[in-house]
């Protein structure tokens, strides 16, 4: 089958980080795919490395009809069968089919993360919701249940031959590690992990990304004198490595649709605190497979902290869980084969 995989997105971000990973997947399977995507310096070089034809366009406002105009072109040259979109900006821009555009019948496929405003998806034939929650929201908003399914992001679990040396990073080895994931966005919450660590004395932190926020968390790490514990490294690519060097996954977004890093830390058998963010709170359940705390609730995410630092048994019972979730729900295997099923499904449809 061949499939063209479509995302304006940031040069960083969760969503980034789960087109990338699928396009990878999709490519390992043997399936015929080719990525349009802008240009950038981390997502662009990884999928040419894997073999990947990617094309780069600038994905800008309304006044761009480049970018529409030079997907119809290369559409026209791979004829795929399926397009799929990722988030709202590319989806705006794919062509619906017409005889006039030159290529044999394809269909869209729209992939929502997000409670999208359904005005940016006029083009779409079907949508793939990852979340329950999302698949409500687009069959309440007149999307016809027929053509919306649900599928799970996947969390790819790279091997990890070196670990990570907490010393390098200046972390004490026998210092309780926190770590928190994303990009540096105030939907992330991290200057709420910044306070948790203000006020958890001997805690450390580790925070992995990058993004507009920097300027302000190290202004903030500055105020509450805890430059020696908190740790901002940039953006990562080696997740697993993190996270099992780390003692709590801390994933307390504000905002998250999904939230691929919770399921992440159950594949690295890591505990994971989440906050009640619409994603996360869709699958972690409190005190079975992770922590659940209020948005922005200091006390209660620094309660969640003590919790699992201080009881071996919940510790274990939430790796156990959690671990088991993953396999049962959200590995690449289980997440390739759905998409790839509903590949089928439509173009079944269509005949």
């Amino acid at each position: 089958m061949k499939i063209l995989q479509v995302m304006a997105g940031a040069e960083h971000g969760g969503a980034e980080t789960a087109f990338a990973d699928m396009c990878l997947a999709l490519h390992d399977a043997g399936e015929d795919i080719e990525v349009v995507t802008r240009p950038g310096k981390t997502r662009v070089p990884m999928l040419e490395a894997a073999g990947i034809k990617v094309h780069t366009l600038p994905f800008g406002g309304r006044i761009d009809v480049y970018t529409s105009w030079r997907l119809q072109s290369i559409i026209r040259k791979f004829k795929p069968d399926i397009v799929q979109g990722w988030m709202s900006r590319a989806c705006e821009k794919i062509p619906r089919w017409s005889p006039h555009i030159g290529a044999p019948r394809y269909w869209n496929v729209a992939r929502l993360g997000s409670a999208y405003k359904l005005k940016y998806f006029k083009n779409m034939d079907f949508f793939v919701a990852i979340t329950p929650d999302l698949k409500k929201y687009l069959i309440e908003s007149g999307v016809e249940e027929s053509r919306v399914v649900h599928i799970n992001n996947f969390a790819e679990v790279e091997p990890v031959e070196t670990p990570l040396q907490r010393q390098d990073f200046g972390t004490p080895e026998d210092a309780p590690l926190l770590l928190g994931l994303g990009r540096l966005h105030p939907a992330k919450a991290f200057d709420t992990l910044i306070e948790v660590v203000a006020a958890l004395p001997g805690v450390h932190a580790w925070i992995a990304g990058e993004g507009p926020q920097r300027g302000q968390l190290e202004k903030l790490i500055e105020a509450l004198g805890v430059g020696d514990r908190v740790k901002l490294l940039g953006w990562r690519t080696d997740r697993a490595a993190l996270l099992q060097a780390c003692d709590i996954c801390t994933f307390i977004s504000r905002k998250e649709g999904f939230g691929t890093v919770f399921v992440q830390s159950w594949a690295q058998k890591t505990p994971v605190i989440v906050c009640e963010a619409e994603g996360p709170r869709q699958y972690v359940r409190h005190g079975v497979d992770g922590m659940v705390a209020p948005i922005d609730d200091v006390a209660a995410i620094k309660k969640c902290v003590l919790d699992i630092l201080g009881d071996e048994m919940l510790a274990a019972r939430l790796i156990e869980n959690g671990y088991k979730r993953y396999q049962d729900e959200f590995t690449k295997t289980a997440c390739l084969q759905a998409y790839l099923q509903y590949y089928h499904e439509i173009r079944e449809r269509a005949e």
